[in-house]
């Protein structure tokens, strides 16, 4: 007996261990994911360094970089803006997590599904903008595939807007090297976002996925992780330093760890590879067949719905697409009753020219007496009706014999006023020497007084001619112009009383002021903010598009400066000189008109 369970117990032991070998010797599948790299110079788009990079592979979460993309796409043409209010499908709140949380009928703002989608890689979040943007999962998967075409994406098929494993949906590392290029060149007004460490999502807080390596690789500023079981740990990433910008994609890490220590060494490859000098050359604007541009115009139909208001998004069509006949010149003969019509609104209009050139060469009426209007008037009548003085042959006045400074000397002290003592000076330079057996007229002091008192030219000549000097014997006397015998008496008339009428010619400046120019606007009282409209391929596009937002929005446009900035291959459209205050009413504004902006501090 013992030794027949002897024998069985060896067999038993036997077969074990033969199971054992075979099952051993049989080749068993490692669970690793396929793997791919590549590296590229992203100023020019050059491969520097390539493996398996052409294979179809699952992108896993790569694929909401897509998604984004077309998000982007639809808010520069109008068709979405940052505060457009999603509905969430159900289909999006079913997909498992990664996920935000979202719930079936929920409405959230666009601004916090990007959020999510790029950041923490909701799933649920870039499903909702699918759903939203394609009406269903499987067209906008449809419209995922027909913009990878337009964008040269030349091996990928999607099929969801998350990147969960579905048969069908692939891409390779070079078509997701070509994407991340394409979102740092074409949207670079939002590349910023895959940079966050974490950001508000609305519902939560959310935390980057790829935190780990942008703290651990100098230079690092995105841009997408995933995984799944099928793919393994993927990333995309891109890095700058200096002059220099790489990036890249590794598919089918063994683990986070592994994915980010490979992924370095890459990059540390493409900026030793690359050239310092490099230019910047973006990639060419889309080529979308004119089926794939019909879709996309039929499925922008609907409205989006914003937040706080009910505004239309309005799309101008720009191409003609019929050019009617023009209507034909109306027939020789008029109408009945028109001849008539245009008879009387012509005699109309000419009575009311005649009116108006009649009041305007009409005399006008006197003005009211006291006026200074008045006082004007009697002055320039004074001046006209005044006898013209007989002006002598222009010869040198006579000299003054000594016998007359006593005299002069004499009137100046016995002169109280200073203003007073001026007009014997006035009057003796212009008084000739007495003839002899003439008698000498009354005193220098005596004859400024009343020529003084005297008011009109008139009065002043009789004056002057009763002094003697007129009609004396001088033929040597010049007097070049009698007003300058009214200036010099006026000049020591008795001071006025108000009204004082002053000619108008008198008080005329002496050179014109010149009219400021203004060069630049000021940026004092805290004028340092800014808003940026987007990144142009040229700078007539981001003019254009500048002058066209400063016209639809003056009312908080209309202070700033319109700049443009040429940055990394591209143009940027910024309002400059403008307080906070300013910059986010702008912003506001024109997010609610579909118009893409974000504000620019100090």
């Amino acid at each position: 007996m013992t030794t027949l369970l002897g024998r069985h117990a060896r067999n038993f032991v036997c077969l074990v261990a033969f199971i054992v070998v075979a099952a051993c010797s049989t080749p068993q599948p490692s669970g690793a994911a396929p793997y791919a790299a590549i590296v590229q110079d992203a100023r020019t788009g050059e491969t520097l360094f390539s493996d398996n990079a052409d294979t179809r592979l699952h992108p896993a979460s790569l694929t909401k970089m897509m998604t984004l993309y077309i998000v982007f796409e639809e808010i520069e043409r109008g068709r979405l803006s940052l505060d457009t209010m999603v509905t969430v499908s159900a289909n999006a709140a079913s997909k498992p997590p990664s996920r935000l949380g979202l719930k079936a009928g929920q409405k959230v703002a666009v601004r916090y599904l990007i959020r999510a989608a790029a950041i923490k890689s909701a799933n649920d979040a870039a499903s909702a903008l699918g759903d939203h943007i394609g009406g269903n999962e499987a067209k906008f998967g449809a419209r995922m595939t027909r913009t990878a075409k337009a964008l040269g994406m030349k091996n990928s098929t999607f099929k969801n807007a998350n990147g969960l494993t579905v048969p069908g949906h692939l891409s390779t590392a070079r078509d997701m090297n070509t994407l991340g290029r394409r979102l740092f060149y074409d949207f670079p007004q939002y590349y910023n976002i895959f940079s966050r460490r974490s950001t508000d999502a609305g519902l939560a807080q959310v935390r980057n996925t790829n935190s780990r390596f942008l703290d651990a690789y100098k230079g690092a500023d995105g841009i997408k992780t995933g995984y799944t079981v099928a793919a393994g740990f993927n990333l995309t990433a891109s890095a700058e330093r200096g002059n220099v910008r790489i990036i890249a994609t590794v598919f089918g890490g063994a683990s986070t760890p592994a994915r980010n220590a490979k992924m370095a060494q890459l990059l540390d490859l493409g900026f030793a590879k690359a050239p310092a000098n490099a230019p910047s050359t973006p990639p060419a604007t889309p080529a979308y067949d004119a089926d794939a541009e019909a879709v996309l115009m039929a499925q922008a139909d609907p409205l989006p719905e914003v937040r706080g208001g009910s505004a239309k998004t309005i799309r101008p069509k720009i191409v003609v697409t019929k050019s009617p006949r023009p209507q034909a010149r109306p027939s020789a003969q008029p109408e009945p009753g028109t001849v008539e019509a245009t008879q009387v609104a012509v005699a109309a209009i000419e009575d009311s020219i005649a009116a108006a050139l009649a009041e305007a060469v009409a005399e006008p009426a006197p003005p009211p007496p006291g006026t200074l209007d008045a006082q004007a008037a009697s002055v320039a009548v004074a001046m006209a009706e005044a006898p013209a003085l007989p002006v002598a042959a222009t010869s040198p006045p006579a000299a003054r014999p000594d016998a007359v400074a006593p005299q002069l000397a004499e009137a100046e002290v016995a002169t109280k006023p200073e203003a007073e003592a001026e007009a014997p000076l006035a009057l003796a330079a212009i008084q000739p020497p007495p003839a002899e057996g003439i008698a000498e007229p009354a005193t220098l002091d005596a004859q400024a007084q009343v020529l003084a008192s005297t008011g009109t030219l008139q009065a002043q000549a009789e004056v002057l001619e009763q002094a003697g000097v007129l009609e004396q014997a001088a033929p040597d006397l010049v007097i070049n112009d009698p007003t300058e015998l009214v200036a010099e008496a006026a000049a020591v008339a008795p001071k006025r009383n108000s009204p004082i009428y002053d000619r108008v010619a008198d008080n005329t400046l002496s050179a014109p002021m010149e009219t400021p120019v203004v060069i630049r606007l000021s940026t004092s009282n805290a004028r340092h903010w800014g808003v940026n409209l987007g990144k142009f391929n040229s700078r007539s596009d981001a003019e254009r598009l500048l002058l066209k937002t400063q016209l639809a929005e003056s009312a908080t446009l209309n202070d700033g400066l319109r700049k443009v900035v040429q940055k990394g291959g591209g143009y940027q459209a910024n309002f400059m000189g403008l307080t906070q205050e300013q910059a986010d009413l702008a912003c506001r504004r024109l997010q609610a008109r579909a118009i893409n902006c974000f504000t620019m501090g100090p």
